[in-house]
């Protein structure tokens, strides 16, 4: 039997999103994302903020904005209208030139004939279009000249259903009778069409004869007659521009040329039949608008109406980009037209921002809370308390005899929990979960477990332990304008994420409480504070975060109680009995005594206290030294950008001091 060959051939995928590429990252998005909110963006700002950007080798809106911005401006500088005025021009004058040669050639021409001739090309208005006109009925000499004169009313006849029709003028070089008569035909056919549509009389049968008859004539290939009808009025209102943007003698020496075009006043009528059909039907496009060409390559008329279509879908683009409207999201960018304007590699661009933006909704990073407001999911803090930890922890190490937070616990009970093996784990392997891992691994690589398995560094995992003691942390953090205003906000931020990630994953049986105080105190959600924004309230209520570090402390008796306190300004209010809230500025002694009487109350409980001092304020400093004075507390004084490895070294300081002088790090 003869062997088959089949012969294949591969090319670029073009069928849109590439079905095996790879998803996006999220990593980058996330990362800004969050720091932005934790600036005091709404996700949803700060979203957009990321998007507009861009991120590392990635163009972002604003990118492709300025380049629709400087496309549009290029357009206007390198061109003028007025091209089908000069393209005439120069016709007219070559035909008057052969006329003239012609006269000299022949001699046998009556001489009162030759000078009156001349009388009469000598006396033509200096108007191409009046001289046009006048010349209407002259009986030429030159064939050639005719020819050339000829050809004056042929450029504008295709000029003029360039306009409307794209290609139209190409269409129509040489054109015979036959196939004027068969675009007159076309465009009686269509104004009958519209006509049916404006009066609601057409039906899809209509349209699809029009199309099987005139079809040839439309390449954008509508696929019904409001597709058709969209298609010729942006074309029709982008000729109607040109127009408006020419000058007023421009404008008149086209409309009188414009009644020489083919030799054929229905052309125009019909034309201008078909104009009013689409304004009336298509009202909402720009028949009004005008442009500034300062260029010097002039343009004919079918050109110039591609340029000013080509300006119009460049404003398209930039509103588009912009994302101003309500519920505006990448998905409405139209990618065609953006390819078409700036090439290949913005439409990816766009693509890809699209796809991260969709991605980023449909991860589960963004989700909405009960009073219908975007927020980080837990999820997305959970991901993000990670990676500043990890941050964190490379800073901690860089200290001189600091240790990694992810050998927390060694040395403690087994929590029942295990986790990825990390470069210095000193705990023991969880054996089950390994070789599971690598059975699973193995047979994803298309391997057979059967035959054996090679543990790879990536499947290990280590039986996870828990110091022997519980600890109960509150961590008061100063939320008063000031932070904000001197960059403290995001550090403060940063590192409640850090701690918050550390104890919920390395310290499971330790409990925390966040305490945001301003103008009043109250207890956070790690999510809440995470898009906390910036209020500018006055008040530094110290008192009321210690009363409610107080009542968390009490909730948890058998627990060992730390006090964490970030602050960049003394106590300015405290709370009345009555619960409102007593601001002062300077500080009162009743703010300042009832502030060190609920620290009193704390170090009864035995409370292991630190201030971490932001900011060179002398009086704080003072402040703070009395305060950690009389509770055998301490006071730090980090760099902001430092603040997130000053306080999980604390927290692991005060913790390992009433572990049973158990080492957690092994």
């Amino acid at each position: 039997m003869p062997a088959h060959h089949r012969s294949s051939r591969y090319g670029r995928y073009a069928g849109g999103p590439d079905p095996l590429a790879p998803p996006v990252d999220l990593s980058e998005a996330l990362a800004a994302v969050s720091e932005d909110v934790m600036a005091g963006y709404s996700p949803e700002e700060a979203m957009r903020e990321f998007l507009r950007r861009g991120g590392r080798g990635r163009e972002g809106l604003d990118d492709l904005s300025r380049r629709v911005h400087q496309r549009r401006r290029d357009l206007l500088k390198q061109h003028r209208l007025g091209g089908t005025l000069d393209e005439a021009k120069q016709l007219l004058e070559r035909a008057l030139r052969l006329e003239r040669e012609q006269f000299l050639r022949d001699a046998r021409m009556d001489p009162m004939d030759r000078s009156f001739r001349e009388m009469q090309l000598d006396g033509l208005p200096r108007s191409t279009a009046a001289a046009v006109s006048e010349l209407a009925s002259y009986d030429w000499q030159s064939d050639s000249a005719r020819e050339a004169y000829e050809q004056i009313k042929d450029l504008l006849g295709r000029e003029i259903l360039d306009q409307r029709f794209a290609g139209m003028k190409q269409a129509l070089e040489n054109a015979t009778d036959a196939d004027r008569e068969a675009v007159a035909e076309m465009l009686r056919d269509l104004n009958e069409l519209l006509e049916k549509h404006g009066r609601g009389e057409d039906t899809d049968e209509d349209f699809q004869d029009f199309m099987a008859k005139h079809g040839q004539h439309f390449p954008e290939d509508p696929q019904s007659v409001d597709e058709l009808i969209d298609a010729l009025a942006q074309r029709s209102a982008a000729a109607q521009r040109m127009l408006n943007s020419m000058t007023p003698e421009q404008r008149q020496e086209l409309m009188q040329l414009s009644a020489q075009a083919f030799g054929s006043p229905d052309l125009m009528a019909q034309l201008g039949q078909l104009d009013a059909n689409l304004q009336a039907l298509r009202p909402g496009e720009d028949w009004n608008g005008s442009e500034r060409f300062q260029g010097g390559e002039g343009l004919g008329l079918g050109d110039g109406t591609g340029v000013l279509q080509d300006i119009a879908e460049l404003d398209a683009l930039a509103d588009e980009l912009s994302q101003h409207h309500e519920g505006a999201n990448l998905d409405d960018l139209d990618l065609d037209a953006l390819a078409r304007q700036l090439g290949d590699d913005a439409a990816v661009s766009a693509r890809t921002l699209a796809e991260l933006e969709r991605a980023m909704r449909e991860s589960g990073y963004l989700q909405r809370d009960q009073d219908g407001d975007l927020r980080l999911s837990p999820r997305a803090v959970r991901r993000l308390g990670k990676s500043l930890l990890r941050d964190t922890a490379q800073r901690l190490s860089g200290r001189p005899g600091a240790r990694d937070t992810r050998l927390a616990g060694a040395a403690g009970e087994p929590t029942g929990a295990t986790r990825e093996w990390q470069f210095g784990d000193a705990e023991p392997w969880d054996v089950t979960r390994t070789l599971t891992n690598a059975i699973t691994r193995t047979v994803a690589e298309g391997g057979d477990a059967g035959r054996g398995l090679r543990i790879d560094v990536r499947d290990i995992e280590v039986a996870e332990t828990e110091a022997r003691t519980q600890a109960a942390v509150a961590l008061l953090v100063d939320t008063s304008f000031s932070m904000a205003a001197e960059g403290r906000w995001v550090p403060m931020k940063r590192t409640s994420l850090a701690l918050h990630h550390l104890v919920s994953t390395r310290f499971r049986g330790d409990r925390l409480q966040l305490i945001g105080f301003g103008r009043y105190a109250r207890d956070l959600r790690i999510e809440e504070l995470t898009s906390l924004p910036p209020r500018r309230e006055q008040g530094t209520n110290l008192h009321h975060g210690l009363l409610l570090a107080t009542r968390f402390f009490r909730k948890h008796p058998s627990a060992q109680p730390v006090l964490l306190v970030v602050t960049d300004g003394e106590p300015t209010a405290h709370l009345l009995p009555d619960g409102e809230s007593w601001f002062s500025w300077p500080a009162e002694p009743a703010t300042l005594r009832a502030t060190v009487q609920e620290l009193d109350r704390l170090g009864r409980l035995g409370a292991q206290t630190t201030f971490f001092r932001l900011g060179d304020d002398p009086g704080l400093e003072r402040f703070l030294l009395r305060m950690a004075e009389r509770v055998d507390g301490r006071v730090v004084a980090p760099d902001p950008a430092d603040l997130g490895s000053a306080v999980l070294q604390e927290y692991l300081d005060a913790r390992s001091k009433d572990a049973d002088d158990a080492d957690p790090w092994g």
